[in-house]
């Protein structure tokens, strides 16, 4: 059974985002489907075309990660909404780039 996407965290997206969420653009968001294809018709008035895709892998959770190798993470936060806004870097360049 796919999970409800209207459902994050235990939390309803309609007490978080308002009524947007059952209704975007008059058509309800009643699966993954559904969304991933709102996304991915975005586009911005610069011309900025958005992709979206779907991704049913499965991922381990619970992994911990050690205070000292997190601290080494290079987050860089953005200054609009900087909580959800931010570019990761990685630690050392990659070889054969």
């Amino acid at each position: 059974m796919t999970p409800n996407p209207c459902v994050r965290g235990g939390k309803s997206l309609t007490k978080q985002h308002g009524k947007k969420t059952l209704n975007w653009q008059g058509g309800p968001l009643l699966n993954y489907e559904t969304v991933v294809s709102l996304i991915g018709a975005a586009k911005t008035r610069s011309g900025l075309k958005v992709k979206a895709v779907l991704d049913t892998n499965q991922y381990a959770t619970g992994n911990q990660v050690s205070v000292s190798v997190f601290m080494q993470i290079k987050l860089r936060k953005h200054k609009a909404h900087p909580d959800w806004n931010y570019t990761i870097s990685p630690i050392s360049p990659v070889i054969g780039s």
